[in-house]
């Protein structure tokens, strides 16, 4: 390996590992509920979508605070990287009471606008411990951001592994109550993620005293803008892929049962997959800002290069495994020769999407990371409405395989547009993450130190 692979390797391992950890988690947390009924597994289902909108909001600061975290450690500057340290903690206590308190009050009405009877009531003591809980999700994701922002991975993927691992013992003891244990069922297992949340932050939290960075001193406000700005694109383009697959799932939903659950499948052995994509992402972002924080953009733009390079290798693996392993794998999920044929269908044609798919996905880290994330943002947006509006024509004359090729042209149309607009001239990146929205105080102050008189 040349170039920038080994470091990006390096770091996607680690990250890779952590995401799938938690993909195995819920797949196994979600076989304890479903013994409980219908109901139960509708209630689960519910707060992991309303906890998936709220992590949209959470990647904000969290991305913003790896961006800024890896400019300042590349332009070796522990000042700034103090102040952002600082601010990210602040938005991380702000951040957890304006989404915490609403959604403690108002959970019965949440619960309620999705769900009815014994659903609903279910999913409200599911938010009953979940949102006063939820400062300790966010906590973890800007504590694993400190981390990743000096260029360790490994950290947050042993407690990853960790918190992980505590729910899986967790998960049946408080929802079944075996011997001793009550049986709690979903209140049980919003319990077990709380605490199992809890021992990992709390270990997070002990392993950061480790790496003490300077206190702030001053600028607070400034840099909790600028980690706002650079995180925006990120949590934008996160919570537009989650919008983009509910409107996905109605369309599939027309057409039968047999199609939705063929789609569940499949849907579960991507999220294997792409979770690669993903992984090297936060890598290609992690080394993105920290080079830009260097001031090195012909290194930026030769990471950009192998980012392309590694990210195709992975695409087109995963093309053809999945084209490859589509029938074995459908046979482990189901013995519906329905489900499994919609299932097969759905991975074979889903060879067509992993390539562009996963170059869109991992150039994004780069790209965002640079400064270019509202042109990435726009042209992921425009993707994704040509994704949904071919999907629904083509689904016309070819059925449910038209959706399928909706999302190939979805992802294509994505990745010529973020070339299309990566290309035309633009401002510089401005220190806030984004193309010209101003300048970066502690950057002016060390360009003016260097222009000063001896």
């Amino acid at each position: 390996m040349r170039g920038h692979l080994p470091r990006l390797v390096a770091l996607a391992g680690p990250v890779y590992g952590e995401l799938l950890s938690g993909v195995v988690a819920s797949v196994i947390g979600t076989y304890w509920v479903a013994g409980l009924g219908g109901p139960a597994v509708a209630a689960v289902t519910l707060a992991g979508t309303v906890e998936n909108l709220l992590l949209g909001l959470v990647l904000v600061v969290a991305s913003g605070t790896t961006v800024r975290l890896a400019r300042a450690h590349g332009a070796g500057d522990p000042a700034a990287a103090g102040r952002v340290a600082g601010a990210a903690w602040r938005l991380c206590a702000v951040g957890s009471l304006l989404l915490a308190v609403p959604g403690f009050l108002l959970r019965e009405r949440l619960a309620g606008a999705f769900l009815d009877g014994e659903a609903a009531a279910l999913a409200a003591d599911w938010f009953t411990v979940a949102f006063p809980a939820f400062a300790l999700f966010f906590g973890q994701r800007v504590a694993d951001e400190l981390f990743k922002g000096v260029g360790d991975t490994r950290t947050p993927m042993r407690t990853a592994l960790l918190s992980n691992a505590l729910l899986l013992v967790l998960d049946p003891l408080l929802i079944l109550g075996p011997g001793p244990f009550p049986a709690l069922g979903v209140t049980g297992a919003a319990l077990a993620l709380t605490a199992s949340r809890a021992v990992a932050l709390a270990v997070t939290l002990l392993l950061r005293r480790r790496h003490r960075l300077p206190a702030p001193a001053g600028g607070l406000p400034a840099e909790a803008r600028a980690i706002t700005a650079a995180g925006a694109p990120f949590g934008l383009d996160f919570t537009a892929r989650m919008g983009v697959g509910t409107a996905q799932l109605a369309l599939v939903s027309s057409f039968g049962v047999a199609a939705v659950a063929g789609y569940g499948v499949g849907y579960r052995v991507l999220l294997i997959v792409t979770m690669a994509f993903y992984a090297l992402r936060q890598a290609a972002a992690i080394e993105a800002a920290r080079l830009t924080g260097a001031g090195s953009a012909p290194a930026v733009r030769s990471l950009g290069r192998d980012t392309a390079r590694l990210a195709g290798s992975l695409g087109a693996g995963a093309a053809v495994l999945c084209a490859a392993a589509a029938v074995p794998v459908a046979g482990l999920f189901t013995d519906d020769p329905a489900v499994a044929g919609q299932a097969v269908g759905f991975l074979r044609m889903a060879g067509l999407y992993l390539l562009p798919y996963a170059l869109v996905v991992a150039l994004g880290g780069v790209h965002q990371a640079a400064g270019a994330g509202r042109p990435l943002v726009l042209a992921v947006l425009l993707g994704l409405t040509a994704q949904l509006a071919c999907g629904a024509v083509l689904s016309g004359p070819l059925g449910v395989h038209g959706l399928w090729a909706g999302m190939t042209i979805g992802a294509l149309v994505q990745l010529a547009l973020l070339r299309h607009l990566l290309r035309r001239p633009r401002p510089a990146a401005g220190a806030d993450g984004t193309t010209g929205d101003g300048p970066d105080p502690a950057s002016e102050n060390r360009l003016s130190e260097r222009k000063a008189p001896a």
